[in-house]
């Protein structure tokens, strides 16, 4: 599997030149749902680069099994639970243009609590199309999940027979902000959007490594533990609970990110 990825010139030139990204690490706790459109750009340059590499790496690695499911597919429906800026859905799209050719179009349904986020993520998916000659149809989705009933009003919304669902980094948030009253978030993210999968289809849970001071738990094996109570059919994941992937950028070389990774299939 490869562990090092360089963000392409055209994607690079976009978000820090075009858009203004910076790259501003923080080591602190971030609750991405709350930032302005300051914060978002400031960190574009940051957490964007990191979500790419990692979902090039995870995605190249998964497609490159020629797995028969996708060889005929003329149409891909991709729905991801926290885009942010995404810069996860540019890699896998990125992916499943280079492993299968059939692929004219795709559907995008991207939710986040974030408006300026949303927008820039719609903006690059945009560009991303005209550079790679596909067709991307991108359906926001702008919502905040505070509690259950706010879940269940997106379960509602997000379409049935999707193929792909991903989220990255994105119920780190829920569980630092204890939305689901202490139980276990990835069981409830699970348990809402599986059954959203057509057969065959796959859902790749992505997140950081820390210890979340409000569980008093690794967030890694939250995300196992979750995995289980849900009796998903894991198919492919990292080693252990903390794998670096390295990318490159113009204003940062071999910036190191960390994450566990879990991707599931739907039989």
């Amino acid at each position: 599997m490869i562990d090092s990825v360089v963000l392409p010139k055209w994607l690079d030139e976009y978000i820090f030149r075009d858009m203004g990204a910076k790259y501003c690490r923080s080591n602190s706790d971030m609750t991405v749902i709350d930032w302005d459109k300051g914060d978002v750009l400031n960190y574009l340059g940051t957490y964007f680069p990191r979500s790419y590499a990692e979902s090039c790496c995870i995605f190249s690695d998964y497609f490159g099994q020629k797995i028969a499911f996708w060889n005929s597919k003329e149409h891909i429906s991709i729905f991801d639970f926290g885009c942010g800026r995404g810069g996860e859905i540019v890699g896998l799209v990125e992916q499943i243009v280079r492993f299968y050719k059939s692929v004219k179009s795709i559907s995008v349904y991207a939710f986040d609590g974030n408006n300026h986020a949303l927008r820039i993520c719609e903006s690059v998916l945009e560009r991303l199309a005209d550079m790679l000659c596909i067709s991307i149809e991108v359906k926001p989705i702008a919502w905040k999940v505070d509690d259950f009933d706010d879940l269940s009003v997106l379960q509602n919304v997000v379409p049935d027979d999707l193929d792909i669902i991903i989220s990255f980094k994105a119920i780190c948030e829920f569980v630092t902000k204890d939305r689901f009253e202490k139980s276990n978030a990835y069981a409830h993210i699970l348990q809402a959007f599986m059954p959203k999968l057509r057969v065959g289809g796959i859902m790749l849970l992505v997140d950081i490594t820390t210890y979340s001071d409000v569980t008093q738990e690794w967030l890694p094996r939250m995300m196992d533990a979750g995995i289980s109570m849900q009796k998903c059919a894991v198919v492919h994941q990292n080693e252990g609970y903390n794998q670096p992937i390295i990318e490159s950028h113009s204003r940062r070389a071999e910036d190191v990110s960390k994450v566990a990774w879990r991707l599931m299939i739907n039989k």
